[in-house]
């Protein structure tokens, strides 16, 4: 089972096959990073485009409890002088909270722990 952040979502989005091959894997994405990709496929496209991909990933989409939210927000204070967001904060603790492969090609994730790192 895998954990997409938003750079995997937007690298499926642009066809890039290393990333492709995990829509067809068992894989979920958080609620929030599913919100963060919606709110950037608009900002690029159009809500068209934004409610395809929202149908699209929906049902892989997971709900995040509170304590997930605050050790995200201090991972994300921990490591604040790299450039992660709290939505990566987020699918990257809430993936090592359910013992999931968090994947990525985001560099601030490149040697962590539990991280399936892709390069483009």
């Amino acid at each position: 089972m895998y954990c997409l952040d938003n750079y995997a979502l937007w690298e499926i989005n642009f066809g890039n096959k290393k990333f492709s091959e995990f829509l067809v894997s068992d894989f979920v994405i958080t609620d929030w990073t599913l919100t963060e990709f919606y709110r950037g496929l608009l900002k690029k496209y159009n809500k068209q485009t934004a409610d395809y991909w929202f149908n699209k990933l929906k049902q892989n989409s997971r709900q995040v409890n509170i304590s997930v939210l605050i050790r995200a927000a201090i991972f994300q204070h921990t490591n604040k002088k790299t450039d992660m967001s709290l939505f990566d904060a987020v699918g990257y603790i809430f993936s090592l909270e359910n013992d999931i492969k968090f994947v990525t090609g985001d560099k601030e994730f490149k040697h962590r722990e539990g991280v399936e790192f892709i390069q483009k």
